[in-house]
């Protein structure tokens, strides 16, 4: 939330706060306020209260103001110490607009704290919607019970470069996964009568100048791979408003972009709530209105002045805007609020559970953590084995991502002070040691080293049974790493370990993929991600079996930056943590060199064989699969399998189906996938219908959606590179109209039975 906030939103709930907006103006009657009537449609009652708008009032409405003292800013009366405020418009019972950061949980005021997620890529990575759904309704009832009634959440934009530095507010590198998970986020949020935001629409896909450089893609592929993400994500959890970005979409300003926000957000995907601008995002009043835009934030503090005030006035009495577009944003606005249940439900402060929600980011962890690596079963853990904890500042807590999603605890930072002091720092722990969680479960001896003395944290090592070695990666908005490697000296410290004790354990804490050179010398390695709120509990049930790794990779793991399709970020970097930006940043950056062929489906496309593939997890037992049986029923594409566990332990699996459509050019989709737990011995029989969005392309000359007629493969994965079942299924050509896209499947994954 700033000037360099990229995340920040739009929906714009609202919500009775005592401090304001629930008062009636004197002499005013519930009658004279129809729009208070609950069994009308959300349209109804936004139609009804513009009616009774005056011009500054619908003006009020289409912009927010700083919420926040940051920088030294002066914080409008009312507002609560956040993102964005909005002051209540009491003639008329409309309550304060209080919009608080992120998709993390409650980022503001940093003081109070609040339980925070693990990262979205963790969530992802689990494979569950049911998941993301309950980690969104948790933040999002902390954020209500906080006063506020819009959160800027939802991040969809597509992993196109691990190195890009908001990876883990993100879903990962495929648009049916990440819609899914973070459609299901926002649902979760939305749940609590809240507006929740979709962004940063769209292709905002690295941080590195990201208020200026142009984000290059072909309509085809844009529609294809980033904006087929926010489209499902969009038709699952129905955002309240979409957050443009700062960059340039092929050229043009994404919150100035009439193809994005008008042609495809509004006309072909019928979108009905409200476009809001990022922070510092708008660069025009008419322009970016008649382009779609419908409410400016923060202009007063982060845009050169305030768009959507005086200058667009002077457009609608010059008769350049028409004033039906600003009752149009007005209403969209409303209705949104409506929608959200921000009218009836008004957000009022109020006590929080903090031990309750502490278990929902507990098992998101639990559920999204990947086991990379465990040679000889060195994992789980026993009790009677001595443990040497070492580095990650395991002593102390478990690391959380920077920038305006960055939530602390309400326990406080568990370690202050260490760089970069101002944004987008601080970089904040969560107060969750995994070594005291480790000492609660050894018998042996458990001692710590820091990892700052190699020669010592190897020593330790040598004297143990087993060496836990905690790396970590520190990441947030507004830059990017410049490359893969670990900062400061970590890789020598895992390989001087390593060496030491051919029993180690690396936990990663980290953006995303990293470059890991010791990897063949150690024994096991846990993705963990950001861990959030409980992530040294997580992280410890985790390696002494407790529960099962679940977590399957939702990024690609390259072996280096050379297969990337651009292996290089101009200008990435931040000096303040150690990372000097190479060179200027580029003024664009060609999205075209993979187009729709994002992440696993790249490495398909060049024959690459990456580090770790998408989809990729181990488990502490077994599974196979059998029977794999692809049909058509009822115009629907389905295969039917059987998943087995034959080890000998509960676990979880994610049978994944891959799809190929006809053609000579076509790599493997995704188009559906199960989650089955199952004990030891047993099976369950389980069928995914394919997303039918994953079945067509996108005809730029017909504009419309094309499924060609042809033999389509279908691959049964434990990973996009692992298939244990393949088929061919033959389809009739079939094509939809762009504002007409196919209909996706209502149930994915059926279970037939389980014995």
């Amino acid at each position: 939330m700033t000037l360099r906030k990229t995340s920040l939103a739009a929906l714009i709930g609202l919500t009775l706060l005592a401090t304001g907006g629930t008062c009636a103006a004197a002499g005013t009657s519930g009658n004279a306020r129809p729009w208070m009537n609950p069994k009308l449609s959300p349209g109804q009652r936004a139609d009804l209260v513009l009616k009774a708008m005056t011009q500054d009032e619908k003006f009020r409405l289409i912009r927010v103001d700083f919420g926040d003292t940051e920088n030294g800013h002066v914080m409008a009366p009312g507002a609560l110490g956040s993102a964005g405020y909005g002051p209540a418009i009491a003639r008329l019972g409309l309550p304060a607009i209080q919009e608080s950061d992120a998709g993390l949980g409650v980022a503001k005021p940093l003081k109070l704290g609040a339980t925070a997620l693990p990262s979205g890529l963790a969530t992802a990575a689990s494979f569950d919607p049911a998941v993301a759904y309950a980690g969104g309704a948790m933040i999002g009832s902390e954020a209500h019970r906080r006063g506020f009634n819009v959160m800027l959440a939802g991040g969809v934009d597509l992993v196109r470069d691990p190195r890009n530095g908001r990876n883990f507010e993100y879903a990962g590198e495929d648009p049916l996964l990440a819609g899914l998970t973070v459609g299901n986020a926002i649902a979760g949020i939305q749940s609590q009568h809240l507006v929740s935001t979709i962004k940063h629409y769209a292709f905002n896909d690295q941080e590195t100048g990201r208020t200026t450089v142009s984000a290059d893609i072909g309509e085809a592929a844009a529609r294809e791979s980033d904006l087929l993400a926010f489209e499902i994500a969009i038709a699952t959890g129905h955002p309240g408003a979409v957050m443009c970005s700062y960059n340039r979409v092929n050229t043009v300003y994404a919150c100035e972009n009439d193809w994005l926000l008008n042609d495809v957000l509004k006309h072909d995907w019928h979108y009905p709530g409200f476009v809001m601008s990022d922070w510092g995002a708008v660069h025009s009043g008419a322009k970016a209105a008649l382009a779609g835009l419908d409410q400016e934030s923060a202009g007063e503090t982060f845009d050169k002045e305030v768009y959507f005030d005086k200058p667009l006035r002077a457009a609608v009495a010059s008769g350049k805007v028409p004033q039906s577009r600003i009752d149009d944003m007005a209403r969209r606005i409303l209705r949104s609020m409506f929608a959200a249940g921000v009218m009836d439900h008004p957000a009022t402060q109020a006590p929080i559970d903090f031990a309750a929600d502490r278990k929902v980011a507990q098992r998101a962890e639990e559920d999204g953590a990947v086991l990379l690596r465990n040679q000889d079963a060195l994992l789980p853990l026993s009790a009677a084995q001595s443990v040497a904890v070492i580095g990650g500042h395991a002593d102390k807590g478990v690391l959380t991502g920077g920038g305006s999603s960055a939530v602390q605890s309400p326990q406080g930072n568990a370690v202050p002070g260490l760089p970069p002091a101002a944004w987008p720092g601080p970089r904040i722990y969560q107060p969750s040691a995994p070594l005291a969680a480790i000492r609660q479960r050894a018998h042996g001896a458990v001692r710590y080293a820091s990892g700052d003395d190699i020669a010592a944290a190897a020593k330790l090592a040598a004297q143990s049974k087993v060496a836990v070695v905690f790396v970590e990666q520190w990441a947030a908005e507004s830059f990017d790493a410049p490359h893969l490697a670990l900062p400061g000296n970590q890789d020598a410290l895992v390989d001087a370990v390593a060496r030491a004790n051919p029993h180690t354990v690396v936990v990663l804490e980290n953006n995303g993929p990293v470059a890991m050179p010791w990897l063949d010398k150690v024994g096991a390695v846990l993705e963990a991600w950001y861990p959030g709120a409980a992530g040294g509990e997580a992280i410890t049930r985790l390696l002494y079996g407790e529960v099962d790794p679940a977590g399957r990779l939702p990024v690609t793991w390259p072996r280096n930056e050379s297969q990337l399709p651009r292996p290089a970020i101009p200008g990435a970097g931040l000096a303040s943590i150690g990372l000097p930006p190479q060179g200027q940043p580029a003024q664009d950056v060609d999205y075209n060199i993979e187009g729709a062929d994002v992440g696993y489906r790249w490495y398909q496309r060049k024959h690459l064989e990456p580090l770790f593939p998408f989809g990729y997890g181990l488990s502490y037992t077994h599974f196979d699969y059998s029977g794999f049986a692809p049909r058509v029923k009822d115009g629907k594409l389905t295969a039917s399998f059987t998943v087995t566990n034959r080890g000998k332990r509960t676990g979880v699996d994610v049978p994944q189906l891959y799809v190929t459509l006809p053609g000579a050019n076509e790599v493997r989709r995704l188009a559906g996938w199960c989650r089955v737990s199952l004990r030891p011995g047993q099976s369950a029989h389980l069928t995914v219908t394919a997303d039918p969005s994953l079945l067509v392309d996108f005809d730029v000359h017909g504009q419309r959606w094309q499924r060609p007629a042809g033999s389509y493969q279908l691959q049964l994965g434990h990973s996009a590179t692992s298939f244990q079942g393949d088929g061919q299924v033959a389809l009739p050509a079939a094509s939809w109209a762009a504002n007409a896209s196919p209909a996706g499947a209502v149930q994915p994954c059926m279970a037939d039975g389980v014995r």
